[in-house]
């Protein structure tokens, strides 16, 4: 009888007659197993303590998000005790500690940079007192990190940075550049756990990290299509995304404005380009700092890539200067990839030839490149230097094929005067 009933009814309702039964099984089996309990606390120290690479996922969306604190521990690791009780004041007067560069000496561990001219060739090299520089090191279980002798203090850590950017980083005399990129971003992570743990704020922070920045958006430009073991551009990308945050916190704490903040908010945004979250915090700005040239240009490039204008796009971006364009270059491939995917459909015909001079005037570039771009989309060039334009014959590239650094030129070009030292000091 049960069975006839059963073949009447629905499919729906026989699933609902057999929820009860699913669900005191599912009663009895937790009664024999116990189930951890998550509570929200918990749920939070595991996305602190998440790994790096899921952090550099969730930044890409949240650029300015509400982990940045965090991920400032995870740098510094501040200890218990800090946080706790008063904060640690680095009496350190040179740029690497003694203990570490005698340390570091016995290893033979100093870098090449940091060796005393005349002893390259000893079995173990002597240190240069005036040129060695603290590396960074993870913080490990038993090490006291707040050992004031151990600690630069600001004035010695605004030392070290003008070091490493104008006797390293800009020196013409030091190569290969992915190795001087190398040194100086390693220094530089040392500089800035220095100052976490000293909780180092005010006008000595906000020198500090706008040299920080500058120097990681020049290197994004430079390095870019090195091989992934000279230049990871992720991990480039994450410093820069965390020091342009710090860095805007900074601005905020003040009550008036820094002679330079319109100059990093405008960065800020030519490089995440298209992100909402940039958006929102650039429209969040006092309507004093908006209103400036270089706030209004930046928000016209980004007007123009969110409503995928690519022609007024690559036109504004003639009026940056270089490190603007440094910070917009990792967004050209998608803008000519746009211009010829809309050209692609609006000119799809076989009677259309479009003038490769014309195209190559709108793309900014020369012919040859324009014709190599145009192959790597599908895009036919005939002889006679036209552009046949197919909706069908549009197809994307493989993985790696079209090379960002071959596109650089509109970049290149505002880069005649200028040295390493004036872009990454701002005098550009």
């Amino acid at each position: 009888m049960c069975k006839f009933v059963m073949s009447l009814l629905e499919p729906e309702w026989e699933m609902l007659l057999f929820l009860p039964f699913c669900y005191v099984s599912l009663f009895s089996i937790k009664s024999h197993i116990q189930l951890p309990i998550i509570s929200s606390n918990s749920s939070h120290s595991q996305r602190r303590h998440a790994p790096t690479g899921e952090w550099r996922q969730r930044n890409q969306e949240q650029w300015r998000g509400e982990d940045r604190g965090s991920v400032r521990q995870e740098e510094g690791e501040i200890p218990e005790q800090q946080s706790k009780g008063a904060v640690p004041r680095g009496t350190c007067p040179t740029m690497c500690p003694a203990h570490e560069l005698q340390a570091r000496e016995k290893q033979n561990r100093l870098h090449r940079f940091e060796i005393l001219a005349g002893t390259e060739r000893y079995k173990r090299p002597t240190g240069d007192p005036l040129r060695a520089v603290k590396e960074y090191s993870r913080p490990a279980a038993g090490k006291d990190a707040t050992n004031p002798i151990e600690l630069r203090p600001p004035a010695v850590l605004r030392k070290t940075v003008c070091y490493l950017i104008d006797e390293i980083a800009a020196s013409p005399n030091l190569h290969p550049w992915t190795e001087v990129y190398s040194f100086v971003f390693d220094r530089l992570r040392s500089v800035k756990q220095d100052m976490i743990i000293q909780r180092v704020s005010g006008l000595d922070c906000v020198s500090i990290l706008e040299k920080t920045v500058r120097f990681l958006i020049y290197a994004s430009f430079r390095l870019c299509g090195e091989p992934l073991r000279l230049y990871d551009p992720r991990i480039n990308d994450t410093h820069l995304q965390e020091n342009l945050s710090w860095l805007f916190d900074c601005y905020e704490a003040r009550t008036e404005l820094h002679p330079n903040e319109e100059e990093f908010q405008a960065l800020g945004l030519l490089y995440n380009l298209g992100s909402t979250l940039a958006t929102q915090h650039i429209v969040t700005l006092p309507k004093q700092l908006r209103s400036t040239p270089a706030i209004k240009l930046a928000l016209s490039i980004n007007r123009a890539f969110l409503e995928r204008n690519p022609v007024r796009l690559l036109r504004l971006t003639q009026k940056l200067n270089f490190l603007q364009c440094c910070a917009l270059h990792r967004h050209l491939v998608t803008c000519r990839r746009d211009l010829l995917h809309i050209f692609s459909h609006g000119y799809s015909s076989r009677n259309c030839h479009f003038p490769l001079d014309r195209l190559a005037q709108l793309l900014f570039l020369d012919k040859s490149l324009t014709a190599q771009l145009c192959l790597d989309y599908g895009v036919e060039v005939s002889q006679g230097n036209h552009v046949i334009f197919s909706k069908a014959a549009f197809t994307e590239p493989e993985q790696g094929k079209v090379r960002c650094k071959l596109y650089h030129s509109i970049v290149a070009e505002k880069n005649k005067d200028l040295t390493v030292g004036s872009i990454i000091n701002g005098f550009d």
